[in-house]
Formats: structure tokens, sequence, C-alpha cells
């Protein structure tokens, strides 16, 4: 197949994944239906477990520490050079959302919903390990199948790369379901794709008192002004445009009643950055911020900041072949001219092995955003999502021109 022109290639990894199509709607709605938060998600695992002995492929390795589960499809062409590894990664797990949509997969599961097109992403790698394990003898080199529960902020990616997931890997892809996009538009970059998201927890410290004799006291409530306008001020005048900051604070606790001064006024919120420098140089103006404001006011003032996931950075190699694959599929690819400020623990395996995450659109008439409790998806994109991953591992194993 190596020799085989792509313009032959493409429309038969089309066919073949509309082939299964219908199995992979089904398997979405079940998952859906079904939805599993954090690092333990038995249910999917079963599922996966069970289409992927329909498919053929036996002896998956399941997680110790998380509900993961990881198998390999291993071509049987001859390897005219090194025989090499693919993996193609897909994340399980759901939000904590109430659905209010209506459907006959709606989640059965009161206030947990897929509301970030998870149950897509696992529907779309079933999909491609059934094409792919009907074309093994056409590739040489192996396809790991990487499903991943704990997206969603509990770095299930970290914890698989833990026990061994990408060993022996030499490059690794992921697949995001866009539902603010149109259907089928292929959306990546090369460079940060996603940022990284920390957290940040401020204690502005004075003394209470009776709110008529405020000078009896140190009030921190008029701190909490000046420290949100001061991250502002960073944000707007002291960063890189082509290298952004964004500051927001979402959560502000003082008082308890109406005419006592609090002892403590707390502020918290997010820092998302792009890049690992500009990770350091926020995390140290927010500190400074903080200190300035606390000693102006003579205050006292706790910091701490909690690091969560890394940048998701392509490299332009994967980058670059996950466009040239979608073309190859006569897609419509958009390249972003910049990073979208979201999160995503596949930055942990781009920090390790080479690769892209790119976003497939999925918008559909009545569906809210990701993350919004009317998300939806239109799945005649998930079968074009299993062809693209199948030729994007192809195309890595030297099987496509």
């Amino acid at each position: 197949m190596s020799a085989t022109d792509e313009g032959t290639v493409s429309p038969a990894l089309l066919s073949a994944a509309q082939s299964v199509a219908g199995n992979i709607k089904s398997v979405r709605r079940e998952i859906h239906a079904n939805p599993e938060l954090g690092l333990n998600n038995p249910a999917t695992q079963a599922v996966i477990q069970r289409e992927l002995a329909r498919i053929g492929i036996s002896d998956p390795k399941l997680g110790k520490k998380c509900s993961s589960v990881v198998a390999e499809i291993r071509g049987q062409a001859q390897a005219s050079t090194r025989s090499r590894t693919v993996a193609l990664r897909a994340d399980m797990d759901a939000l904590p959302l109430t659905e209010h949509n209506e459907a006959d997969w709606a989640s059965k599961n009161e206030g947990v919903m897929h509301a970030c097109g998870h149950d897509g992403h696992v529907a779309m790698l079933l999909g491609a390990a059934e094409v792919l394990h009907g074309m093994r003898d056409r590739f040489a080199g192996t396809v790991r199948l990487l499903f991943q529960p704990g997206e969603e902020g509990y770095g299930g990616a970290d914890v698989m790369l833990g026990e061994g997931a990408l060993d022996g890997v030499d490059a690794a892809f992921a697949l995001h379901l866009d539902s603010s996009s149109p259907t089928n538009i292929v959306a990546t970059r090369r460079g940060a794709i996603l940022a990284a998201a920390d957290t940040f927890f401020v204690s502005f410290k004075g003394s209470g008192g009776h709110a008529s004799l405020p000078y009896q006291g140190r009030d921190p409530i008029p701190a909490v002004g000046p420290f949100v306008d001061g991250l502002s001020h960073v944000a707007a005048r002291e960063t890189d445009p082509d290298d952004p900051v964004v500051f927001s604070v979402t959560m502000v606790r003082a008082g308890s009643a109406m005419n006592v001064l609090p002892p403590e006024a707390e502020c918290s919120g997010t820092i998302r950055t792009l890049s690992h420098g500009r990770r350091e140089t926020a995390h140290a103006q927010l500190r400074r911020v903080a200190e300035g404001v606390a000693a102006a006011r003579g205050l006292e003032v706790e910091v701490r900041i909690a690091r969560g996931y890394p940048p998701t950075i392509n490299h332009d190699d994967g980058a670059v072949r996950m466009i040239e694959s979608a073309r190859g599929l006569n897609l419509r690819v958009h390249e972003m001219p910049s990073a979208m400020m979201g999160a995503e623990d596949f930055s942990y395996m781009l920090e390790k092995v080479p690769g892209a995450m790119a976003f497939l659109g999925c918008r559909t008439e009545g569906g809210g955003p990701l993350h919004s409790d009317l998300m939806k998806v239109d799945e005649n994109a998930l079968p074009t999502g299993a062809a693209l991953h199948t030729h994007v591992a192809l195309s890595f194993l030297g099987a496509v021109d």
C-alpha cells in the first residue's frame, strides 16, 4: 500500500469509515446515555473492551490507577525500514453537568453529561480501530489505541504515562470534536493550540471590627478591586500579544454580616498561558500585584498557585501531517491563526513524543458550545473522524504517500 496513490487510498478510507458509521453512532449514543466522571469509568471501559473483542483486537491492557484501555493493531506488511508505532488517543470522561437535551440517548445519570464530546471521541477511535484492523495486511508497524479517562481536570493522560502508555511510541495524535464549528471542518495549527491552566488562591488578611468604625480595623475588602484591576493591567500592558496571558478572577469570598468588617477577603481564579516561559512570568506577576496591593493597604497576603495542565503544543511535523491527511480526505482545513485558551491533558503526551491535536467540527442546529448543558454532536462528523484517525496513522507508518 505504500506505493498506492493517495487519491485512491482516501476514498477507500472514507468508504470504509462510512461502512461502520452505524456502529460508531450506536456506540456513541450508548456511552452518551451512561456518562462517568473522573479517573474511574468502568461502564465506558466495558463498552470499549466489548467493541475491541467484536472487532478482533485481543489482549487490551487495562489501567491499574485508572480505567484506561490500551490496545494495539499490528500491521502484517513487510517493513522496509525500522518498524514504527503511532498512538491515537481518545478521552472517555464526562462533566458534572445536568443535560437539558431531549433525545432517547440523553444522559441517564443525573448531574453528569458528555458535554465535551468525549463520547464521540471514543466512538471515532473505535471506528478507526475497526477500519485499521481490517487493513492490517496493508501496513507495517503498530497502531496503539489509547482510551483515556480523567481528562476533565484529573490528569488521566499523566496517569497513563506513568503506566507506560507511550513506551515505544514514536508519535501521538488526537482529535477533539468542536460543536461551535461547521461539521467536518478540521482546525489545527503548528505550535501552541491550547493553553496551560493554573489555579490561583489569594487571601488578603487584615483585622475585623465594627463596620461603623473602619479605622479601628484593617478592612481587606478594598484590596479586591485593585487586585483585579492590577491583573488586567498586566494582561493589557505588560504582555506580548503574540504570547498572551489570561487572568480571570472567578470567585470572591468575604464577610458574614452587614455590620461586620471581615478579617479576610479571598480571591481565586485561573491563569491561562501558551508557553512555558510566559507561564512562569505570569505566576511572578500575579504574586507581585497581590503583594503590592496588600503592602499599600497595610495588609498581609497569602498567594498559592496550583499548577494544572501545561500548554498543548503541536509539533510542526505532526500538525503538517494532520493537515495533509485532512486534505487527503478532501476535508476543509482551517489553519488557526491563534491558539484557544482552553486546556487539554493531551499536552502531557505531546511533551513526551512528537504529534498533534486537531479539532473536528460537529455543529448542529439547536446545539450549544462545548461544556454547555445543550451541547450536541452532528453524528455525520463521527465517521469522518474515524477516517481521519486512520489516514493519520497510515500516513505516519508510511502506508500513504
